[in-house]
């Protein structure tokens, strides 16, 4: 298989999953080997296109040239490539979790479930593997569009009003400050390309790169970046396995990984280090990781805290990123890893939690532990590698952080990263410990785990997150032509 033929197969294959799907959608077992043998297909697939990067290739495919600097293309560089290889792998997992999920609480509609989560995927391919801004931003609204039904999936009123908080507020952003961003690059420049080091340079100056740095960071919303944030916690209503997907595999993952492709390959590093201008996101986000963890801090949902603790988290990229050093734009990579292990590692055993026992508040899960051993011991590695306690893969991305902000003494960043670490063992550790030494009300109804594709899926993400911390150095490897030239 040729690399030309591996990307489009990676954008293809999803849809025709999709097809597939629909077509098996009468007869539940075939709708699902489909959907399980698409995923399993896309992540060989995208691992094909590995070792070529690996060894410094850039492997692409011209799909139309529309305008001069203009045209639907893809190019596959490092940060894409781990990007599509995260969100494929975990469509495996996911997959299989939610198989036991939608299952086992008698979900409605499921056909149409497996057919939006398919085209999501295929939308995520194409914004890992778009070679410009036009193609990314194409993708990037069909990634929203094809998740509205599965954030309104219930179909109840309250379901609804949320679902349409969440594609309002994400349309909004991209529509009216994304696009504007993207025109305005192409007015000043003469290409939306990315290339290493930029295309700004030498087109903006002074406050202007600022302010278009803005219509960048607030117009890709899905980066949840205060105060474009209120459609994450909406999108709450969703199932757990589409919450996963929100939180971890695809659309939040896409927020902070355009966010740093615009700063590496729109911006460049060294002209945001340059221009006084751009500092500003520093504190946004460091202001974003508190005011995050703050508020689920005060959280009685299960699933709420876990909404406001992914807020916080995705700012660690967006952080790590504005830095702007070495380091800490591979933290802010190795970070988008760590997180999607650690997160859906807690929305698994969330969701587990309310299948078996039907408990969706804090104050509802003490001595649970008991009950539900495997489903509280994979959460329990998860909450600790929010909070980026060893060995989990956590702990990686936040050295990689603060090593960065130790380059160059940038205390806001320091102090940002310490005090939240805090605020993150603060609002998890008393779950933990609940979990495992509170005393459950006596009037509980018995119970046990989760059907098994449930706990299988929690289990392999949790050893994920455990594994990451011990074997990083693929990833590492790959991440480092970011900043460093392959001899």
């Amino acid at each position: 298989m040729t690399a030309e033929i591996a990307i489009a197969a990676a954008i293809l294959l999803p849809l025709a999953g999709a097809a597939g799907i629909v077509l098996a959608g009468r007869w539940p077992n075939l709708r699902e080997s489909v959907t399980l043998l698409v995923a399993v297909a896309l992540a060989v697939t995208v691992g094909t296109l590995l070792p070529e990067v690996m060894a410094g290739g850039r492997p692409a495919l011209m799909v139309a040239a529309l305008l001069p600097g203009v045209a639907i293309e893809f190019e596959v560089e490092p940060l894409g490539m781990l990007f599509a290889a995260l969100a494929s792998v975990l469509w495996v997992v996911n997959s299989i979790y939610s198989i036991g999920y939608m299952r086992a609480n008698k979900e409605k509609h499921q056909t149409r479930f497996y057919v939006c989560f398919a085209i999501a995927i295929a939308a995520t391919m194409g914004i890992a593997f778009a070679g410009n801004l036009l193609t990314l931003f194409l993708f990037y609204e069909v990634l929203t569009l094809s998740t509205y039904p599965l954030v309104s999936h219930k179909g109840d009123a309250d379901t609804v009003a949320s679902a349409r908080v969440y594609l309002g507020i994400l349309l909004a952003t991209s529509i009216g400050l994304l696009l504007p961003a993207i025109i305005w690059t192409y007015t000043a420049t003469g290409t939306l390309q990315f290339e290493p080091g930029g295309i700004i340079d030498g087109h903006l100056q002074g406050p202007a790169v600022g302010l278009l740095l803005a219509l960048f960071v607030f117009g890709i919303g899905k980066a949840a970046v205060m105060p474009v944030h209120r459609w994450l916690p909406a999108a709450m209503v969703a199932p757990t396995p589409v919450s996963a997907l929100l939180h971890a595999v695809a659309v939040v993952k896409a927020g902070v990984f355009t966010v740093t492709k615009v700063i590496l390959y729109v911006f460049g590093v060294d002209l945001l280090a340059a221009e006084p201008s751009g500092d500003w996101l520093l504190y946004m986000a460091g202001f974003t990781i508190l005011a995050a963890s703050i508020v689920a801090l005060r959280q009685q949902n299960l699933k709420r805290m876990l909404a406001y603790s992914t807020i916080g988290q995705l700012s660690y990229v967006v952080l790590a990123a504005a830095v702007l050093t070495p380091l800490s734009e591979i933290g802010a990579a190795v970070h988008i890893v760590a997180h999607a292990f650690g997160k859906i590692t807690l929305f698994f055993a969330a969701g587990a939690i309310y299948t078996a026992s039907k408990k969706t508040e804090l104050n509802q899960l003490a001595g649970i532990g008991a009950r539900m051993p495997w489903t509280m011991a994979a959460f329990t590695i998860g909450a600790l590698s929010m909070i980026g306690v060893p060995p989990t893969g956590g702990f990686v991305s936040k050295w990689f952080i603060l090593a960065g902000a130790f380059q160059t003494d940038n205390y806001p960043a320091l102090f940002t990263i310490i005090l939240s670490t805090a605020l993150n063992a603060a609002y998890f550790l008393p779950v933990v410990f609940a979990v495992w030494f509170g005393r459950e009300a006596p009037d509980q109804k018995p119970h046990g785990e989760a059907p098994f594709p449930v706990v299988l899926a929690l289990s392999l993400t949790a050893l994920a997150t455990l594994g990451f911390f011990f074997f990083n150095q693929p990833v590492l490897d790959l991440e480092r032509q970011l900043v460093e030239p392959l001899p």
